[in-house]
């Protein structure tokens, strides 16, 4: 005999299984940093694409969006909110639907609204981009994507700023006092772990950490901690244009310390200099059109609170011997 709370559970699978396929059709598959392709008759991502990025099972997805009767856990739930980049909203709605308890509510989703990508394609030449607690690089502009790397040529899932300080070639040449980056990382993101310890993707980021690096393994031993960001002038060197003094400014996207937008303002006129000649071989100049000028940052000022190291204008002179 069918009870009511049978055929509640019923409807909630049903009604779960509709929403899952709506939202999987609404992402285009280049949202994701997957490639289109010719043959593609699903309006946007396919199921095994969502199972794919999820780190679940294609069959165990698929029963999923069938409304069949299987346990779904709240790891899974947060991966597939994850990859189908739900707002709070939806990732609440997602939790109801499927009956189970939210271990991270409110979390942040990888979407970047589309406002923060004109941000970020107004502050080039200046290089900037938007990071989440975890230092997964959600977004960025021209410049900043030839910085240290090509980061176009890099799936998704590799686009993360500690992940590629302590493993890339490209980024071990880049960063110019690498050793002391990579010690205030890991101690940053110890810290930061403290409120996502029961977040599937923390600890993933973890493993995968003490599987590639034998450097972090080390420093993740040492169970430092710090919680605020080391302000002062960085030093980048790039494979084109050469040594980048460079002067960080977050910009916090919320009430807490997670998503930023960071931009990398020059410290001095050379450095402005090789910016622009990063940003024309990114094709910044040719993408914007004659007559189009970097902002700096006090025309931003309204957009929120940049925090800086110093104030942000570039001196007259330089010392030469820098």
């Amino acid at each position: 005999m069918t009870t009511a709370d049978d055929m509640g559970a019923c409807s909630r699978r049903g009604e779960l299984a509709a929403f899952l396929r709506s939202r999987r059709e609404r992402i285009p598959p280049e949202r994701v940093g997957l490639a289109r392709g010719r043959r593609r008759r699903t309006p946007g991502l396919r199921r095994e694409e969502v199972a794919q990025l999820a780190n679940v099972g294609v069959t165990w997805y698929t029963w999923l969006e069938q409304a069949r009767n299987i346990q779904v856990s709240a790891g899974v739930l947060d991966a597939i909110a994850r990859a189908l980049l739900f707002d709070a909203h939806e990732r609440a709605h997602l939790f109801v639907l499927a009956g189970a308890t939210d271990p991270a509510p409110g979390a942040e989703s990888t979407g970047v609204p589309p406002v923060l990508h004109a941000m970020l394609r107004q502050l080039e030449p200046v290089p900037a981009c938007v990071q989440n607690a975890r230092y997964d690089i959600l977004a960025y502009n021209r410049t900043y994507g030839r910085l240290l790397c090509d980061l176009d040529a890099l799936p998704p899932e590799d686009r993360n700023c500690m992940l590629l300080a302590f493993t890339h070639e490209g980024w071990e040449r880049g960063v110019v006092d690498r050793e002391e980056t990579l010690r205030m990382m890991a101690a940053n993101f110890r810290a930061a772990m403290a409120e996502h310890l029961a977040e599937p993707a923390w600890r993933h980021m973890v493993r995968r950490m003490q599987r590639e690096s034998e450097e972090f393994r080390a420093l993740w031993e040492r169970h430092e901690v710090a919680r605020a960001p080391v302000l002062k002038v960085k030093r980048f060197r790039n494979e084109d244009v050469g040594l980048l003094h460079v002067n960080a400014a977050r910009l916090w996207l919320g009430p807490q310390a997670g998503s930023r937008l960071i931009a990398y303002f020059p410290d001095d006129e050379e450095t402005r200099e090789r910016l622009e000649r990063l940003g024309d071989l990114a094709g910044v100049r040719a993408g914007r059109g004659a007559g189009a000028g970097s902002p700096g940052p006090e025309a931003l000022a309204e957009l929120g609170e940049w925090e800086t190291a110093v104030p942000l204008t570039v001196p007259a002179a330089k010392d030469p011997a820098r």
